[in-house]
């Protein structure tokens, strides 16, 4: 387990912030009995935050015509809608929302040429709210598999207030390999052609890299 670059700068800014506010707490309280309990508070705080950028090592699952999970987390929506940014089409929208406990890091769910990257502006609605994937902060990937293209979305939430991305349109990706990071949030949207064989369901765990979330026709 080693800690993600992007939490490079916001750790350094919280533990110091956090070594100011312990040491003022304690002179304007004169230390005395309330050192130890702040200084306990302080080290939790830190590594509350430590947790959030927490990049674990995975072993992605690589197969033709498989999608794995391109975020940890639960999966909170399967179903039919009318995908309008892009594909244009029906799909199967399988969406996997990721806590405050999930790591936060986003892998690319199948291989194949990247044909259009666009971030999108938005609001910080609750990530399990519905328009959320239309009307929240977000940037929307499309990879062209040997099967047909593969939409999807790196998604902002409620406490979510920047989405890292690292695809380059025309760039070849890597099924695990990292998309991005969501700092402190929320969720990754999947559109899916309508014939994919769905290997999840709402309300299961998934794991990134490593679940099957579909095979592709």
């Amino acid at each position: 387990m080693t800690i993600h670059k992007e939490g490079y700068g916001i750790i350094t800014v919280s533990f110091i912030i956090i070594i100011l506010l312990v040491t003022i707490l304690s002179l304007i309280l004169s230390f005395g009995k309330y050192f130890v309990p702040l200084i306990i508070a302080g080290t939790l705080s830190l590594l509350f935050v430590l947790s959030f950028f927490r990049s674990p090592r995975r072993n992605p699952f690589r197969e033709r015509g498989v999608v794995v999970a391109p975020a940890d987390g639960k999966i909170v929506i399967v179903k039919e809608v009318f995908e309008e940014e892009y594909l244009k089409c029906n799909c199967i929208q399988v969406s996997v929302f990721m806590s405050l406990l999930n790591v936060h890091v986003n892998w690319f769910p199948v291989n194949g040429t990247i044909s259009y990257v666009k971030y999108h502006p938005g609001n910080y609605f609750v990530a399990m709210h519905p328009k959320s994937s239309e009307k929240n902060e977000r940037t929307t990937i499309v990879v062209e598999s040997e099967q047909g293209p593969v939409l999807f979305r790196q998604i902002a939430g409620l406490l979510a207030r920047r989405i890292v991305c690292y695809a380059k349109e025309g760039r070849v990706a890597e099924a695990g390999e990292q998309t991005g990071f969501i700092k402190f949030g929320s969720r990754v949207d999947l559109f899916l052609p309508v014939n994919s064989n769905i290997n999840v369901k709402r309300g299961m765990k998934v794991k990134g890299c490593e679940t099957i979330i579909a095979r592709l026709p």
